[in-house]
């Protein structure tokens, strides 16, 4: 059951950006000062001489200095600025692959806890070209096609605070990031398609990618939008909502499969999305709660050693 009391006021602040109304880019991206540097690179070489699995690693309290007071604005941005901020940068070429994941590791620990990703228990999960299909059932993190607009986990009980990628190594082209505000989706909505918004705060079923126990139901339900205290939390892709339904056995209404195509002609329009590419050491942060992105279809290359990779990190306030 849905409880959750619809949002009827515009909201006008800075989570709700468009296009042409968002910050500078510059001011984007948050530089490690050197007091954090130092202090990461004295972790790593503790860690050389005491190594341990990356998962395992805890924060050390040093970081909480230098490297905790230089990403207070990066939290700011993700709670209460625009919803994303990109963190220049690891110096990769100064470390092994390990050392690089093991620095976005520690910088993830002081933005919010590391919580699962998979059925697996993974809390570091590579995000690349595994050669297999959407189609047969895969999650688009492990496919080369477009992802579409969405939040991760959509489908899930715990929806990830915030949603952190490390950028590895590029694709030899496409693979473009792209964001939209959620808040600027709902201010579109309640203007021009208020009934559209209304149904948006219904259920809808999400297909739940194997991500279940034997015992477990193969889909979930959740609405679109909710409003509770005072934030705005968004699940949507397109794709699991439609197989969702599909293999619950329950048809999209009339008013559900309008809803959709609405937000979907919506979520194609330039003037509402961002889009950059990060290069290898960049770390992108977002607030998965009401940040929607995309990841353009991308051509790797045949090199193995080259294949883009990211890694990503889902994180709890």
């Amino acid at each position: 059951m849905n409880d959750s009391q619809m949002l009827s006021e515009r909201i006008s602040d800075d989570r709700a950006w468009r296009a042409d109304t968002v910050d500078d880019t510059v001011a984007w991206y948050y530089t490690l000062s050197d007091d954090c540097l130092s202090d990461l690179n004295r972790t790593i070489r503790d860690l050389q001489r005491h190594p341990q699995p990356i998962t395992k690693i805890v924060r050390p309290d040093i970081l909480s200095n230098g490297c905790g007071e230089c990403l207070q604005p990066v939290l700011d941005a993700l709670d209460s600025g625009r919803g994303f901020a990109i963190v220049e940068r690891v110096p990769i070429e100064q470390y092994s692959i390990e050392e690089a994941v093991s620095i976005y590791w520690l910088i993830g620990q002081c933005l919010g806890t590391p919580i699962e990703q998979n059925i697996q228990g993974a809390l570091l999960y590579d995000v690349r070209d595994t050669g297999q299909s959407v189609i047969q059932g895969a999650r688009f993190s492990v496919t080369s096609a477009e992802s579409s607009f969405h939040n991760d986990n959509s489908f899930g009980e715990m929806l990830p605070d915030l949603v952190g990628l490390l950028c590895l190594h590029t694709a030899k082209s496409g693979g473009q990031s792209q964001l939209i505000s959620g808040y600027a989706l709902h201010n579109e909505l309640l203007e021009n398609h208020p009934d559209t918004l209304e149904t948006l705060y219904q259920l809808f079923c999400f297909d739940r990618r194997g991500q279940f126990k034997a015992e477990e139901s193969p889909t979930s339900q959740f609405p679109i939008f909710q409003w509770d205290t005072g934030e705005l939390t968004l699940r949507y892709l397109y794709y699991y909502i439609e197989v969702g339904h599909e293999r619950a056995g329950k048809a999209l209404t009339p008013n559900q499969r309008n809803a959709l195509e609405i937000v979907e002609e919506l979520l194609c329009r330039a003037d509402f999305r961002v889009e950059f590419n990060l290069q290898p050491g960049q770390m992108l942060f977002t607030n998965n709660r009401w940040i929607l992105h995309n990841r353009t279809a991308f051509e790797d290359y045949s090199d193995p050693e080259r294949r883009r990779h990211y890694v990503r990190l889902w994180l709890r306030r």
